[in-house]
């Protein structure tokens, strides 16, 4: 009876191992997608920045903060539901004229963009203009084009970046679809910090804010080309 009891614990054990580390498994594939996409995200920056017609360098000699959304996939998105995850680093500092700050983890969500996507795998590219649209964003959900002004980023070395619209917006928006660099609209949807995500890179709960303005952490290995382009291409902030 003895040995029969001791059998069935033992089975009753072993059925339960996947149950017991299935949570530990799944947070270190979590983490691995998520350094996967800080990487993927620097390639996609230096791909672009690469490119001729690419991010006029005045705007991003002004620019307070870099968002990059790589691969987002319509295929993915649900019918008035659309999501994808990027990478935001932030000139360090409560003035935003530091070094360009460890990466934070962020959320884009809204119909808008998966209709002009196309079907395809599109990248986007936020550049944040002012300190208003970046302290916003670092504080919580922010709505395009309701809770800050947005508009398409023109492109070009020689673009003009000086129109009325330009200079007014907090936060100028691209897109990468089939090789193709434009600015594109992304009024309508919303930008928020994924916290989640930067606890499972970091290993501890900590905020945007406290990622790229107070230095909380050190940017793992994976960020290096996202922040090695852009300290190559606008290593100060020109904006007054």
């Amino acid at each position: 009876m003895k040995s029969k009891a001791l059998s069935a614990l033992l089975i009753a054990a072993l059925v339960g191992l996947p149950t017991l580390f299935s949570p530990a498994l799944s947070h270190a594939d979590d983490t691995t997608t998520e350094q996967d996409r800080i990487r993927t995200a620097g390639t996609v920056l230096k791909e672009i920045m690469d490119i001729p017609d690419n991010i006029p360098q005045s705007l991003i000699d002004k620019a307070d903060c870099v968002i990059v959304y790589p691969t987002v996939l319509k295929a993915a998105f649900v019918v008035g539901v659309s999501y994808g995850r990027g990478v935001m680093s932030c000139r360090s500092g409560a003035t935003f004229h530091g070094p360009w700050s460890a990466p934070s983890m962020m959320a884009l969500e809204g119909a808008s963009f998966g209709f002009q996507a196309g079907g395809q795998a599109t990248d986007f590219v936020i550049l944040v203009m002012n300190t208003a649209g970046a302290n916003a964003i670092l504080a919580s959900k922010v709505k395009l084009g309701g809770d800050a002004s947005v508009a398409a980023g023109p492109v070009g070395r020689t673009a003009a970046a000086d129109t009325d619209v330009t200079l007014r917006a907090e936060m100028l928006t691209y897109s990468r679809s089939r090789g193709l660099f434009a600015g594109i609209s992304l009024a309508g949807s919303t930008v928020r910090p994924d916290n989640d995500a930067n606890e499972r890179i970091y290993g501890k709960k900590v905020s945007a804010r406290e990622i790229v303005l107070h230095n909380a952490v050190r940017p793992t290995p994976d960020a290096k080309l996202m922040l090695d382009v852009l300290r190559a291409h606008s290593p100060k902030n020109l904006s007054k």
